[in-house]
């Protein structure tokens, strides 16, 4: 009767770890886990986190969508080796909190709404959503993943790159 208890305890816990749904830890950086474009610590901004999966499933963190696009667009200049190529991009609904493919997501430009790095590009699962938003904060567009350029990111990230070289 023991043993049949305990395989019975066994085998709901078994079932309990496989049926309840679990977070891919590659969302989850550690506490120590930086932006490779501007080495802020991550974690400490869990509502701004935007993730690039390589190919070989190397995960590189950033503490919003803006820093996630420069390293995009110039992964040499953040220190990646050539030749990576990048297999999934992934953000966080602004709303919702919960991750969303940032190549199919809608972003808000130029809200009143600042991430951790200034202005950033908002992300949305829908283009109703984003609509909401732009109208809330006073964004000033709404575009998708395939319409963001080099150049755009790069006069978004104008402002805190001065900021920087005037602390050096």
């Amino acid at each position: 009767m023991k043993r049949q208890t305990i395989l019975c305890g066994l085998a709901l816990l078994v079932f309990f770890f496989v049926a309840i749904p679990v977070q891919s830890s590659a969302n989850t950086p550690g506490d120590r886990e930086r932006c490779p474009v501007c080495g802020m610590f991550v974690a400490k901004y869990p509502q701004w986190l935007a993730t690039l999966t390589t190919e070989n499933n190397k995960v590189f963190y950033f503490d919003g969508v803006k820093d996630m696009m420069a390293y995009f667009f110039s992964p040499g200049e953040f220190g990646a080796t050539t030749g990576q190529t990048i297999s999934k991009v992934e953000v966080k609904d602004y709303y919702s909190q919960k991750w969303i493919d940032g190549k199919t997501a809608w972003y808000v430009v130029g809200s009143d709404v600042l991430g951790p790095m200034g202005h950033e590009l908002i992300p949305f699962g829908s283009e109703a959503a984003a609509q909401n938003f732009l109208k809330d904060h006073h964004g000033t567009e709404i575009v998708l993943f395939a319409t963001i350029t080099s150049e755009r990111i790069t006069s978004m990230r104008q402002g805190h790159r001065m900021k920087m070289m005037k602390k050096k």
